[in-house]
């Protein structure tokens, strides 16, 4: 081990957080640059968008969990968290270079369609991006002693991070979305590969929840985690549903399974809400705070979800006035590139900035869940806004600004309130399961919002839909039990 890991040295947080960081970085250059590379370079449809956009959700679904059980029990090039790290940022580096390569790629392959290439990149590319997200997240749980130092390490992670996904947009702002591609590729090479030979990870993980009751701790089959992502059961089949539509080109108006997956929906998030967690076992409570936590921060990422990928659409139609299939000036495109860039770059410096300055203190003074609600309040608020006649760039940099309490709060306080709540030594399997609450409601993004916001001439309707889940989300907060313990204002960052 070396000294400045055993000292737990300022360098050595530094370190620890590259990884993550890298993972960040190459989900901020996708944000930015996918469906502006999909929209002007191959000229496809909103719809189209949404479903390429899909197949990043669908990687979340198998990566995050799969490789998070996996990795809380292997051991592989002396780590259990390394190998797959470095796998995904490999992989992620690949995939970064073929996004502005899909039609060379295309023709090479001898493929009629880009969009089915298109998918493909963006599969792979969320697949390593969620390959070593978990990895990532868990690593910094391994090696840091649990309370102050822990929380250290998680706040110093969101920090770097944050920083660096400020300095993806900056770059997409300042010159243009390739030039971020080519620097995010190499970059996030660097930063997923050479640091973690630099991190010694203990061969065996402490437990706790199960054995400090003397209880037998539970294995997770099938059953039991579909009843532990109970909170997410409308939104999973729902994305079933829209995904086989779509895989067969199957296009029906909304009719009874859309209502049947909302009515399913309203149902488990009321009873997970609704239930107490007051008396029952440290392993039952845990369970049901934990399925709180899904339901909360589900609709939470419906908003964010919707907002990432039709942002580029909303500026498009009400900034500039364009329509679907009109021909746009390479200067007005790229032009309208770099507003979403750098309203995005004002989203992510407040996501940089408040977590370790504003909130953490915050949250120590008035409890997490509190602030995490006013925050998600604020970002609802700030969403409606938009829907002001005479929207301009300034007013959406504005705007975004106020989107970004939200969004801080979004990156940082749900990991914190619901690591308290999970056994330690099944980290890597609770932050699988924590990230279907938010990929399963990217796919309802991605699929149901989708086919909404393309049939709308108004799109505008955005950021209703933004702005009512937020408020949805807000309320749902309220709900969350606070954990009083002496750790409480920890500020950690979640994921993709």
């Amino acid at each position: 081990m070396l000294d400045m890991q055993k000292r737990l040295t300022n360098f050595f947080y530094v370190n620890l957080s590259l990884p993550a960081t890298a993972m960040g970085f190459a989900l901020s250059v996708q944000i930015s640059a996918l469906s502006w590379i999909l929209s002007t370079q191959y000229h496809l449809e909103i719809e189209d968008i949404g479903l390429v956009w899909a197949a990043g959700p669908i990687a979340g679904i198998i990566g995050q969990v799969l490789i998070g059980v996996i990795s809380d029990n292997v051991w592989f090039l002396n780590g259990r968290r390394r190998p797959f790290i470095l796998i995904g940022g490999v992989l992620a580096a690949l995939m970064l270079l073929a996004l502005p390569n899909i039609g060379v790629i295309s023709d090479a392959m001898g493929a009629e369609s880009i969009l089915g290439i298109a998918i493909i990149v963006a599969l792979t590319l969320d697949l390593a991006i969620n390959v070593s997200f978990n990895p990532t997240r868990s690593i910094i749980a391994d090696v840091t002693p649990e309370g102050k130092e822990r929380t250290k390490g998680y706040t110093w992670m969101q920090t770097i991070s944050g920083t660096f996904g400020v300095l993806a947009y900056a770059v997409g702002a300042i010159w243009n979305n390739f030039v971020l591609i080519y620097f995010g590729a190499g970059l996030v090479l660097v930063l997923s590969v050479l640091p973690v030979f630099f991190i010694e990870e203990p061969r065996v993980l402490k437990s706790s929840g199960a054995e400090e009751e003397n209880e037998t701790k539970p294995g997770f089959s099938l059953s039991e985690t579909l009843n532990a992502i109970r909170p997410l059961w409308g939104f999973l089949v729902y994305a079933i549903y829209a995904m086989t539509l779509r895989i067969m080109d199957i296009d029906r108006e909304p009719g009874f399974v859309e209502g049947f997956c909302l009515a399913l929906t309203a149902v488990v998030m009321i009873q997970a809400l609704l239930k107490s967690e007051t008396g029952k076992r440290k392993s039952e409570a845990g369970l049901i705070g934990f399925q709180k936590v899904l339901a909360a921060h589900s609709f939470t990422w419906i908003g964010v979800q919707t907002m990432f990928v039709y942002m580029f659409s909303y500026v498009q139609h009400d900034v500039y006035g364009f329509r679907a299939g009109d021909v746009i000036p390479e200067d007005i495109k790229i032009e309208m590139g770099r507003v979403v860039s750098i309203a995005f770059l004002v989203l992510n410096a407040v996501a940089a900035i408040l977590p370790a300055t504003v909130l953490e203190p915050m949250a120590d003074k008035f409890g997490r869940v509190k602030v995490h609600f006013a925050c998600i309040a604020v970002m609802a608020v700030g969403y409606f806004s938009f829907l002001v006649p005479g929207i301009s760039p300034t007013l959406i940099y504005v705007l975004m600004g106020v989107a970004g309490v939200g969004w801080a709060a979004t990156v940082s306080l749900p990991f914190a309130i619901m690591s308290q709540k999970v056994d330690q030594a099944k980290m890597g399997l609770y932050m699988g399961l924590f990230n279907l609450s938010v990929v399963l409601p990217q796919l309802v993004a991605s699929l149901g919002v989708g086919q909404l916001i393309g049939n709308a001439e108004n799109k505008s309707i955005t950021f209703v839909v933004c702005g009512v889940t937020l408020g949805i989300s807000a309320l749902a907060w309220l709900m969350v039990k606070e954990e009083q313990t002496g750790d409480a204002a920890a500020v950690a960052p979640a994921g993709h």
